[in-house]
């Protein structure tokens, strides 16, 4: 079955650094585009970055552009997100997610905080 297990969350200070990582297997990791998504407290999801199968390009949320980098490793079928600079509204359960898998699957989320 599809699963996809993020890690990497935790309480940081603003201005600090996280890497969130998301391990998938259950498909053709390769084959499909992954996506970084979060969900602030009382808020609706909120797409942050996207890292294309093809090539590997990548797009940003323009809220997050500049501090975030997202890189996926076809060899390991891992998605990362690596997070600088981060500020109290980067506060979120972030969640990497398939992308046109037809259905798209998340993992379960992984709690960022930032928090002075």
């Amino acid at each position: 079955e599809v699963q996809l297990v993020e890690s990497g969350g935790g309480l940081v200070q603003p201005g600090g650094s996280l890497r969130l990582s998301c391990a998938v297997s259950g498909f053709t990791f390769g084959s499909y585009s992954m996506a970084w998504v979060r969900q602030a407290p009382g808020k609706g999801p909120e797409w942050v970055s996207t890292v294309y199968n093809d090539g590997g390009a990548t797009t940003y949320a323009a809220s997050v552009k500049g501090r975030f980098t997202i890189s996926r490793d076809n060899t390991k079928n891992t998605v990362s997100l690596q997070m600088n600079g981060l500020k109290l509204e980067d506060t979120a359960i972030y969640y990497c997610a398939t992308v046109d898998l037809d259905p798209d699957y998340w993992g379960q989320g992984t709690q960022v905080t930032v928090s002075s």
